[in-house]
C-alpha cells in the first residue's frame, strides 16, 4: 500500500512540474540509448543521478556518436539524408556509382521498383560494373523475376565466384532453384557450403537434398546449423534467426 501511495505521489508530483516531468523523459531516454550500446555502468550512474548523469552522459557519448547510430532518430532517417545526399550527386554529377548506391538504399527499403531503376540507370552509364550487375541480379531474384535475373547473376560468378563474400553465388542458386535447376543448384550450394557457413546456405542445401530423398546428408547439415547457432555473435544470431528455425522445421519433419 505504501509503495502504491508513492508511486502515486510521483506521478502527481511530475504532472503538477512539467520541468521534472521533462527531466524525466530525458533520463529515461538517455538511459534506454546506454543500454543499446552496453554502457552499463554509464546506466546505472543516469538511473541513479536523477537528470545530472545524463546531461553528462549526453555530452560525453550520445552528442558524439555519429547520427546513424543515435539510439532516437525516427526510423529511416538516416536512409532519408542519404537518399537526399545521392540525390544531390547525381543532379550535379550523374555518376554511375550514385546512381548503384541509391539503388542499395532503395533495396535494403524494400523498394524493389525503385533500386531496380537505380540499378539500370548505373548501367547505362557503366554497363560492365559487377557490383550493380550483382544487385541488379538479386533485385530482380526478390521481385519473382528468376529469368531475368539468371544471366546477369551467372556473369558475376563467373566472372568472380567469390563475388561479396559468397552472397552472389547463393542469389545465383537461389534463382536456379526457383527455376527448377535442381541438379545446378545443388551443386553450386554443396560449393557454398563447402566454403563458408551461412545458414542460408546450408538450409537451402539441405531442402534441396531433402527433395531428392537424400535425407541422412541433409539431417547432418541441419544438426550443425543449430549446433553452430549459440556460438554466433548476437547480431549475426538475430540477423540468421529465420534459417535456424527453418532448420529446426525440417529436421522435426524428417526426423532428428
Amino acid at each position: 500500500m505504501l509503495d502504491l501511495l508513492r508511486d502515486l505521489f510521483f506521478i502527481g508530483y511530475l504532472i503538477a512540474n512539467p520541468w521534472a516531468l521533462l527531466i524525466f523523459g530525458f533520463q529515461i531516454w538517455m538511459f534506454i540509448d546506454a543500454i543499446r550500446r552496453k554502457e552499463y555502468l554509464w546506466a546505472f550512474f543516469i538511473i541513479i543521478g536523477f537528470g545530472f548523469s545524463a546531461f553528462f552522459y549526453y555530452f560525453a557519448v550520445y552528442r558524439n556518436s555519429p547520427s546513424a547510430t543515435r539510439g532516437f532518430e525516427l526510423p529511416g532517417a538516416h536512409s532519408r539524408k542519404r537518399i537526399k545526399e545521392l540525390e544531390a550527386q547525381i543532379h550535379h554529377l550523374d555518376k554511375a556509382h550514385h546512381h548503384s548506391q541509391l539503388g542499395d538504399v532503395y533495396f535494403q527499403g524494400g523498394k524493389l521498383a525503385k533500386a531496380e531503376a537505380c540499378y539500370r540507370a548505373a548501367l547505362e552509364r557503366e554497363p560492365e560494373d559487377i557490383d550493380t550487375r550483382a544487385h541488379l541480379g538479386q533485385c530482380l531474384l526478390r521481385q519473382k523475376r528468376p529469368a531475368e535475373a539468371k544471366p546477369l547473376l551467372e556473369g558475376v560468378v563467373w566472372q568472380d565466384p567469390k563475388h561479396d563474400y559468397g552472397h552472389s553465388m547463393m542469389a545465383l542458386a537461389e534463382t536456379l532453384g526457383a527455376l527448377g535447376e535442381t541438379d545446378r543448384a545443388v551443386a553450386l550450394w554443396k560449393q557454398i557450403t563447402d566454403n563458408h557457413a551461412y545458414p542460408r546456405a546450408r538450409v537451402q542445401y539441405a531442402e534441396l537434398l531433402i527433395t531428392r530423398k537424400e535425407v541422412e546428408p541433409a539431417r547432418a547439415v541441419l544438426k550443425d546449423v543449430i549446433a553452430d547457432d549459440p556460438h554466433a555473435p548476437a547480431f549475426q544470431r538475430k540477423r540468421d534467426r529465420v534459417w535456424t528455425r527453418k532448420a529446426r522445421s525440417l529436421l522435426r519433419k524428417i526426423g532428428s
